[in-house]
């Protein structure tokens, strides 16, 4: 599959209050739900943290931030560099509805159309925690925002080529519009918990 599915832990929960990632979601934490999730797809599997300790019961490869400082492009910086495969998925650990056959169909995209970035757009904006990136492009040019002081995960994509998903297509494998959910607040959390109990997504 060539493919190297990373987590990323690398968010501070402050809206939460504790560590979402490792939140009892129907038993299990919720990262190891999202594990399970996407590791049918994985050649290669791993989660960057800046706290390692709290995820070594996982037992898989735990990355650190290279960058000094916070945020989803230092982050995503991670992922790409840590890969050792040719195509990375890019998912967060707060996603409970994440979805193997979106990430699989975005993956043919990047390899068939030739494409550097497969990302859903949706109404609320770009989803770059699920979304396919080809490392070889891809990593340069995210490399080069963060020497030159950018910060928008955005900031980088005139540099490569860029496949968004729209809603037509996203239809087509998330019909209830659940993969992008995450949860970021105790009432979020409870909400995707109730949902999971009565859905078999």
């Amino acid at each position: 599959m060539d493919l190297t599915v990373v987590i990323q832990a690398g968010g501070e929960s402050q809206r939460m209050g504790e560590n979402k990632a490792l939140l009892s979601f129907l038993g299990f934490p919720l990262i190891q739900r999202v594990v399970e999730r996407v590791r049918p797809l994985a050649a290669e599997l791993m989660i960057t943290t800046n706290q390692p300790e709290r995820f070594e019961f996982l037992q898989l490869p735990l990355v650190a931030d290279i960058y000094s400082g916070r945020g989803a492009l230092v982050g995503l910086h991670t992922a790409l560099s840590a890969a050792s495969q040719p195509y990375v998925a890019v998912v967060a650990c707060d996603m409970p509805f994440v979805s193997t056959e979106l990430l699989a169909y975005q993956l043919d995209r990047l390899v068939k159309e030739e494409v550097d970035l497969v990302i859903p757009l949706t109404e609320q904006g770009h989803e770059p925690f699920h979304a396919v990136y080809r490392r070889a492009t891809c990593l340069p040019a995210v490399t080069n925002a963060l020497d030159t002081g950018l910060k928008r995960m955005i900031s980088w994509y005139p540099q490569v080529k860029v496949r968004e998903l729209v809603m037509g297509e996203l239809q087509r494998f998330d019909p209830a519009g659940r993969a992008f959910m995450n949860v970021n607040t105790p009432e979020e959390f409870l909400t995707a918990v109730k949902i999971a109990q009565t859905s078999e997504v």
